[in-house]
C-alpha cells in the first residue's frame, strides 16, 4: 500500500523522534495515564476503553470526564461497568450535558452497552479475539457491537471514518515494550498491524513531511499512512506515533 518514497534525513529525524518522545514521561497530560492508574487486566482494559471514548475536543476538558469517572469507579473499572454501578451517576433518558456531544443518557447507554458485551464475552479483549486476528478487524468488530445498537455518536458505526479513538485503543491493547502502551492483547493481533489515530492535525503534518497526500482523514489515508511508517519502523510501525507526536512538538 506504500507507494511514497521517503528520504533519508526524515526517516532518521523520525526514527530520533520515536525514541525521545515513547517514555514514561509521555503519559503525563495525555489520556493513556489513566489506564496506568487502575490495577489488572480487566481494570486496565476498560480504563483503557472509556479513556478513549472520551478523549475528543478539548483535552483540558475530557481529561477532568475521564478523571471524574475513575472517581465514580473507584479504581474498580471493570466491575463499576460490570455491575452496573455506573447507574449511580448516570441515568437513563437524562438529557442534560455530560461532555460536548454526549449527554448523560449517552453515557448511560454507551455503559449499558459495554456492560452487556462483558457479560456476555467476559472482557472486550475477548469479544475482538472471537471476532477479529488483525487490527481492520477489531476496530470493525468493535464499530459493530456498538453501532448496532445505536452508540455510533461515540463509537464510528464503520469503518469508513479513521475511527481514530478506537486505533488508539488498539495501540494501547496491542504494542508491547512500551512505556507507554500495555500489550494486553499482543498475543492475537500483531502490532505490524496496527493503524495510526488519524485526525485531521496528524494528516496535516504527515502531508507536510511528505508521507501522505491524502486530503481527508479516513481510514483509507490511516492506513496508507501506517504503511507508509512500516517503512521505517518495520516490526513497530506506530512507533511512528510517537515520532509524529514529536515532530508536532518541535515544528
Amino acid at each position: 500500500m506504500a507507494d511514497i518514497t521517503i528520504n533519508i534525513s526524515t526517516r532518521e529525524l523520525l526514527k530520533q523522534y520515536a525514541e525521545k518522545y515513547e517514555t514514561a514521561d509521555f503519559i503525563n497530560g495525555d489520556p493513556s495515564w489513566f489506564m496506568h492508574q487502575v490495577s489488572g487486566a480487566k481494570n486496565q482494559e476498560a480504563m483503557a476503553f472509556i479513556a478513549a471514548s472520551l478523549s475528543y475536543g478539548s483535552r483540558q476538558q475530557f481529561m477532568k470526564k475521564i478523571q471524574l469517572m475513575l472517581d465514580w469507579a473507584q479504581g474498580d473499572v471493570d466491575g463499576w461497568v460490570r455491575e452496573g454501578r455506573y447507574a449511580d451517576h448516570l441515568h437513563q433518558g437524562d438529557k442534560s450535558c455530560f461532555y460536548r456531544l454526549y449527554t448523560c443518557d449517552t453515557m448511560y447507554r454507551f455503559l449499558s452497552t459495554y456492560q452487556q458485551l462483558l457479560n456476555e464475552y467476559d472482557t472486550l479483549g475477548d469479544y475482538v479475539r472471537s471476532k477479529a486476528n488483525d487490527t481492520l478487524g477489531a476496530v470493525d468488530a468493535i464499530c459493530r457491537y456498538f453501532g448496532s445498537r445505536g452508540i455510533s455518536v461515540i463509537i464510528p458505526k464503520d469503518t469508513t471514518s479513521a475511527c481514530k479513538r478506537v486505533c488508539m485503543f488498539l495501540r494501547w491493547m496491542v504494542r508491547t515494550n512500551s512505556p507507554v502502551d500495555l500489550g494486553l492483547w499482543a498475543d492475537f493481533i500483531d502490532r505490524r498491524s496496527l493503524i495510526i489515530p488519524l485526525d485531521t492535525h496528524v494528516l496535516q503534518q504527515s502531508e507536510r513531511l511528505g508521507l501522505i497526500t491524502s486530503k481527508t482523514a479516513s481510514m483509507t489515508a490511516a492506513r496508507k499512512l501506517s504503511a507508509v511508517l512500516a517503512t521505517i519502523f518495520p516490526d513497530d510501525p506506530l512507533k511512528g506515533d510517537f515520532a509524529l507526536f514529536g515532530h508536532g512538538v518541535n515544528s
